[in-house]
């Protein structure tokens, strides 16, 4: 018996790999199960699951947000039952493997690609063969070889879950912080059997799709085949809308794409944009080729001409980014009007070539999961704890669409310094960046805007009358039922905009959409 695991982030991420893996096993499929399991579950618990159908192989999907829990969990299986054998495989044990205990404590390792040697190992130990190499190097055969995992999406898995596709592995560009630096190129699936299987999983239901294609757009024919399958999707049933998420690079945008993007309706395309950083300096030290200029041009025309969701990365604490530049370039990417900004702080993956910086930029990176960084010699600590927070808080006020009117009179001319500031108050005054229930975000929204001492802030309004009407319009659109102490003549609301029908299509995205 096999059991393919692995502790997934939520419940609402189903695990491509694991299907991936599964689809490749061979005759050894009627041997196998998977079971998925969310981090924070408790260990004893999922070892309970995984031991109670005896299996000889337990196969586990590391990566870096479940490594800690499942280093805990391959030592208790080891206690409670060493004859099971494990074997281990994914981005985070994939690399400096002899450094970590989790590796030390698992019988098998598999490094890189899994698909074929996974199941190759499983046949040699079945077997009873004498395997004498403990880490093996994954093969990376032809695309056209490997079986597609999609038919192992269950129903559960299409009525309450992202299914994640991949119509290509690999990428061709070699930024320092990302796995995919240490690819050649990318390889695409063959597309007519990709497609087969993707309209088997919309016939079955499906109807939110998550590419993990590190550049969709990178082959305009194939990506225009695939925009076209969902055009053609949405035509038949307008009423029975998709979700489509695709990462992309933003200075390729074709016109032949431009026009397919454009048909799209609202709220069902999402285009994840990395950009990472503004500043041309910094490209270069992380190896991060963009043209800037054509990449505004394409986010300015996506902004106007399409209703794809745009969310647009960066990353805070790039060697040699000072606080400053990073600021410059959150200002600049504002005006370009994306849906969502996605503000992250570096994380030093294992194996990525991020880490020939760390002397010649002071660069000091957690030693645990998830490896963020600490400090640099541009942002001391204090400073990158200051934007992590940042980062939180705009997620919560900015990114999630509920506060849509009255984050333009918090940012006012100068977005950065003004929400840094409200970012350092709220942290001052709550001491938290979680757990802030969204009346609690009101009522603070509201002392930040009315205090006198904001109103020095660039661009600041101190209009009081329309801070009460923005926040009220704000808490009638987020569909909340409460009080808010604040408002005097609408203190009661109990009238809500149209309730979002319950669609596959994410909520938050919604929001933006229809604001």
């Amino acid at each position: 018996m096999i059991v393919l695991a692995t502790l997934n982030a939520r419940y609402a991420h189903a695990s491509l790999g694991l299907r991936s893996l599964y689809a490749n096993l061979g005759e050894l499929q009627a041997l196998a199960s998977i079971q998925e399991f969310v981090i924070g579950a408790k260990t004893e618990v999922i070892a309970e699951k995984l031991l109670a159908s005896e299996p000889r192989i337990v196969g586990l999907g590391v990566y870096i947000w479940n490594v800690d829990e499942t280093a805990r969990l391959v030592a208790l299986l080891k206690t409670i039952s060493p004859q099971t054998i494990i074997v281990l495989g994914g981005p985070e044990v994939s690399h400096e493997t002899d450094e970590q205990e989790i590796c030390r404590r698992a019988d098998y390792v598999i490094t890189g690609w899994g698909d074929v040697t996974f199941a190759r190992l499983c046949r040699d130990i079945l077997a009873g063969k004498r395997i004498l190499t403990k880490v093996h190097v994954g093969e990376q055969p032809p695309l056209a070889e490997l079986a597609m995992p999609y038919r192992y999406y269950d129903d559960e898995d299409i009525r309450h879950r992202v299914l994640y596709v991949e119509a290509s592995r690999g990428c061709p560009f070699k930024c320092e912080f990302c796995l995919s630096a240490l690819d050649k190129t990318a390889w695409a699936f063959p597309l007519d059997a990709f497609l087969d299987e993707i309209a088997m999983l919309y016939a079955r239901g499906a109807r939110q799709f998550k590419f993990v294609d590190r550049t969709f757009n990178l082959n305009v024919k194939n990506s225009l085949r695939i925009l076209s399958f969902f055009l053609e999707k949405l035509a038949q049933a307008p009423q029975d809308p998709v979700f489509v998420h695709f990462e992309v690079v933003p200075d390729h945008l074709p016109d032949a794409l431009k026009a397919a993007i454009a048909k799209f309706p609202p709220a069902t395309l999402q285009f994840e944009i990395g950009l990472q950083t503004l500043n041309p300096q910094i490209q270069g030290h992380i190896s991060r080729r963009t043209d800037l200029a054509l990449a505004e041009a394409n986010i300015r025309w996506l902004k106007q001409h399409s209703h794809a969701h745009l969310h647009v990365d960066l990353i805070a604490g790039l060697p040699g980014e000072t606080l400053e530049s990073f600021g410059e370039g959150f200002d600049r990417l504002i005006s370009w009007q994306p849906d969502e900004i996605q503000l992250g702080v570096l994380k030093r993956l294992r194996g990525t070539p991020i880490i020939r910086h760390t002397e010649a930029f002071g660069m000091r990176y957690n030693p645990a999961p998830p490896y963020n960084v600490l400090a640099t010699s541009a942002v001391d600590f204090s400073s990158m704890q200051r934007l992590s927070r940042f980062s939180r808080y705009w997620d919560l006020l900015a990114n999630s669409g509920r506060f849509a009117t009255t984050l333009p009179l918090v940012l006012g001319a100068a977005p950065f310094h003004n929400f840094m500031a409200l970012s350092d108050w709220l942290y001052a005054s709550t001491g938290v960046t979680h757990r802030l229930e969204l009346e609690r975000l009101f009522r603070l929204l509201h002392a930040w805007l009315t205090e006198p001492s904001t109103q020095a802030r660039p661009g600041a309004v101190a209009d009081e009358a329309r801070i009460l009407d923005s926040l009220h319009s704000d808490y009638e659109a987020s569909g909340a039922r409460g009080r808010l102490h604040f408002v005097t003549e609408k203190s009661q609301i109990t009238s809500v905009q149209e309730p979002i029908r319950r669609t596959p299509n994410p909520v938050r995205q919604l929001r933006h959409a229809y604001r």
